[in-house]
């Protein structure tokens, strides 16, 4: 099962050429990432069911990208009604999590896909700044999530 989670662009995302920047992209996932898994106290809206991490510097829990890999596929220019990031977990492990993207737009036959990554997030205790393992009500939530690992495209001998 994929979370949807749609992603307004800025003007500013885009480079000289009217694409969005590769690192606007690596934005993007994170905003998306953000809204999917972090809890915001007071946020007015509905959060998703997966949001079980408490956000801010306060937090008992940190999250640290220990590694992210993008593959860009399409160019993709500004669009007004922004993007939709797909994202699953490609593995669930002891303390840290593979999430996997897709940035699409449209539906069915007019489904165009702009990139597709991978970022590895280790769950810390903010107390002592060690990974901590994701507890079962955490893995409960995520565990239907869990599907294939995004496959990047390898150029020969890597």
């Amino acid at each position: 099962m994929r979370l949807h989670v749609p992603v307004p662009l800025r003007w500013s995302d885009l480079d000289a050429y009217g694409h969005v920047n590769n690192v606007a992209l690596l934005r993007l996932l994170e905003e998306a990432r953000i809204a999917a898994f972090w809890r915001h106290p007071g946020a007015e809206d509905a959060e998703t069911s997966t949001a079980v991490l408490d956000a801010g510097p306060t937090a008992a829990t940190h999250t640290l990208v220990a590694r992210s890999e993008i593959e860009y596929l399409l160019p993709l220019g500004y669009r007004r009604d922004g993007v939709t990031v797909e994202m699953w977990l490609g593995h669930l492990g002891g303390a840290s999590i593979d999430v996997c993207y897709e940035v699409t737009s449209g539906a069915g036959d007019e489904r165009q896909v702009y990139a597709r990554a991978t970022t590895t997030l280790v769950l810390i205790d903010a107390a002592t700044q060690r990974p901590r393992r994701i507890g079962d009500a955490e893995r409960a939530v995520w565990a239907p999530y869990v599907g294939e690992p995004v496959a990047m495209r390898r150029r020969p001998g890597t």
